[in-house]
């Protein structure tokens, strides 16, 4: 049986910040003796499993081949959570996608918090064409991005909103140069804000299916519709018009096995997660992995 996964016991000295660090909801802080390698502590809502959807969720990025930010449970005095550490070198900055999309789409309103039409597939792609020099550059970040398209449909991330995705951009003398920032911020997967009695009802009466067909993502399809796609459908018809750049993770899908998924999400110790909720997180990656394997038949 594997090992349970290490958990970081984050101490209040270690913050870069000088308010408590007990107070905030999320937190930057440095660990002696690693240098300048910083890591943001974040706890979860309450009555959620924000904490462990982070830690499986990149689990399952590193078996897709999806560059993503690395994630450690963490626990802060009698408090769970998770910790990320920081992926933007220090000649680097992160451009968000709002900051993307408000310069490469006329009107793009880049303070829209939730469900805005433009922040459509549509617009991300051609963005991506239209920003890069090259069309190597190009199609390298498209690829990447079918990728983390790929892992949300995988875990059912339903929060890959504006500021959830970006560049990472170095200044090179007049110009900017750069490519897709790893996958971060994948606490809204998983079925983390569901209770453990639904959970047991989805299960038993076997609808984990509806419950992925249903949620709604924060990537429109296009600016006409009037609802984002589930993930799961945001793929399937990204992967219609663009199979090259979606099949190398699709692929990966496929050698996801179900053992390795068992594996991976019982990791997380007992006392952090429920039976059911490991039963339900197990199931909502199989069936997704299933609907997306069809997308090859």
């Amino acid at each position: 049986m594997a090992e349970n996964y290490p958990i970081i016991q984050v101490q209040p000295e270690w913050a870069l910040e000088p308010e408590d660090m007990g107070t905030k909801e999320k937190v930057w802080y440095r660990r002696p003796g690693e240098g300048q390698m910083d890591w943001l502590y974040k706890r979860p809502r309450p009555s959620t499993g924000e904490h462990w959807a982070e830690k499986i969720a990149a689990e399952v990025a590193s078996e897709l081949g999806v560059a993503h930010a690395r994630i450690e449970l963490a626990e802060f005095g009698e408090e769970r959570g998770s910790a990320s550490e920081s992926f933007v070198p220090d000649d680097h900055d992160v451009f968000h996608g709002n900051q993307l999309l408000e310069r490469m789409t006329p009107g793009y309103d880049p303070t829209a918090k939730r469900r805005l039409s433009e922040h459509s597939f549509a617009n991300i792609w051609r963005s991506f064409g239209d920003l890069f020099v090259t069309r190597q550059a190009a199609e390298e970040t498209r690829g990447a991005f079918a990728g983390q398209l790929v892992l949300d449909a995988v875990i059912g991330n339903t929060d890959r909103h504006h500021e959830n995705w970006g560049l990472l951009r170095m200044q090179v003398g007049e110009h900017e140069s750069g490519g897709l920032a790893p996958s971060f911020d994948h606490a809204s997967s998983l079925g983390r804000e569901l209770q453990d009695r639904k959970r047991g009802l989805l299960l038993v009466e076997n609808r984990v299916g509806a419950y992925s067909d249903k949620a709604r993502g924060e990537i429109f399809w296009s600016e006409e519709d009037r609802r984002p796609p589930s993930p799961l459908e945001l793929v399937r018809k990204a992967a219609m018009k663009h199979l090259s750049h979606f099949g190398p993770t699709l692929e990966r899908v496929g050698g996801l096995r179900h053992s390795r998924v068992t594996e991976i999400v019982n990791r997380i110790p007992d006392n952090w997660m429920s039976p059911v909720a490991r039963a339900f997180a197990i199931e909502l990656i199989s069936y997704n992995r299933r609907r997306l394997m069809e997308l090859g038949k």
